[in-house]
């Protein structure tokens, strides 16, 4: 029986792991190598790092740092920063990454998912879509990190992304980041009603029945960061990981 994934997203900024609200206000956590020995040790299924700043900022990928990431990581790792070529993407998976993220660079050039999937096979492609409701109540497609607005339908890009072969969608809610209210269950219903590939869903997850909520929704797998990295009321930094045998999933940080 395949498991469903369960995957801490990691944010980076600066070096350094950060946490956001609604994309906004980051706050330093650790260090990532230190989250990454933790996340090793509780036999996490893969892990996403994401770096924040790099589409924003238009900065070089870290190539060093995912060095680092990626030698100390045991499982499936997918990276995201920056990435706007074939040639960046090959450079991340000979350190050692299992996938590539990529967000602001393929919707300013859709050709680069099909390319990438032609080189590295469509298992290997993440299209990460950042998702915000608009004033009239639409999913917009959000880019540079969150911070430009494009336009267009959220349900529209995704089924773009996936017949220019990409693999998976990670499908980011700005509305919920870090809120740890739940997911945006409409959301996901929307756009995993669209399109065959599958759908990682991100951003509000606070508590453990929140992810059977979104697979009910549609979800092929489900991500979070704030409910793997904080604990209790006054977010203390605590890393930790539900243990999830088949479709239960109960441990150390059921539904607190």
């Amino acid at each position: 029986m395949l498991l469903t994934r369960i995957i801490p997203v990691l944010l980076l900024k600066g070096g350094g792991l950060v946490k956001t609200i609604k994309f906004k206000d980051s706050v330093y956590i650790g260090d990532p190598i230190n989250a990454v020995k933790i996340f090793n040790e509780k036999e996490v299924d893969e892990l996403v790092f994401l770096d924040i700043e790099a589409a924003k900022l238009a900065k070089p990928v870290d190539y060093k740092k995912i060095s680092e990431i990626t030698n100390e990581c045991f499982m499936p790792l997918c990276y995201g920063g920056g990435l706007d070529s074939v040639d960046q993407m090959k450079q991340i998976f000979s350190l050692g990454a299992e996938k590539a993220a990529i967000n602001s660079s393929a919707f300013k050039n859709p050709a680069l998912i099909k390319d990438a999937a032609l080189v590295f096979g469509s298992q290997s492609v993440v299209v990460s879509i950042d998702a915000k409701k608009n004033f009239f109540g639409k999913y917009e497609v959000m880019t540079r990190g969150g911070s430009e607005g494009t336009g267009k339908g959220v349900v529209e890009w995704a089924e773009e992304c996936a017949r220019l072969g990409a693999g998976e969608i990670l499908l980011n809610s700005i509305d919920r980041d870090g809120t740890m209210v739940g997911y945006d269950i409409e959301l996901i219903n929307k756009v995993s009603g669209s399109v065959s590939i599958p759908v990682i869903a991100c951003g509000g997850a606070g508590k453990n029945s929140d992810f059977a909520a979104a697979l009910e929704a549609g979800a092929s797998a489900v991500a979070a960061g704030s409910l793997f990295v904080f604990y209790g009321k006054n977010r203390a930094v605590l890393i930790k990981y539900p243990v999830h045998p088949g479709f239960g999933m109960n441990g150390d940080n059921a539904d607190k």
